[in-house]
């Protein structure tokens, strides 16, 4: 099971990197954080994100906006797919009914 940290702690520890200079593995061993997870939040906090930690399952604005637009963008190829198909559809009906 995954352990949940929150913002204010994650940006603590970050911070505590920054100002000191300690290795991401030493401070991960001191607070028994895997480094992976620990250089995630160094990598997301050094990007500048607004919010850096937005939570478990929540998105940035960003992220929400990109996930919006691909979704929109996938419903409209799939309705051109269709208006495609109908469309030949029609003009081979047509061309056999002269």
């Amino acid at each position: 099971m995954n352990k949940q940290y929150s913002a204010e702690f994650k940006l603590e520890t970050v911070k505590r990197i920054e100002r000191s200079g300690e290795s991401v593995s030493k401070v991960a061993s001191d607070l028994n954080i895997k480094p992976s997870t620990l250089h995630g939040w160094v990598n997301n906090y050094r990007k500048g994100s607004i919010t850096p930690f937005p939570g478990s399952g929540k998105l940035t604005a960003e992220d929400e906006r990109v996930r919006k637009l691909e979704r929109e963008n996938r419903e409209l190829k799939e309705e051109n797919e269709i208006l495609k198909k109908a469309a030949a559809y029609v003009c081979h009906d047509e061309m056999f009914n002269f």
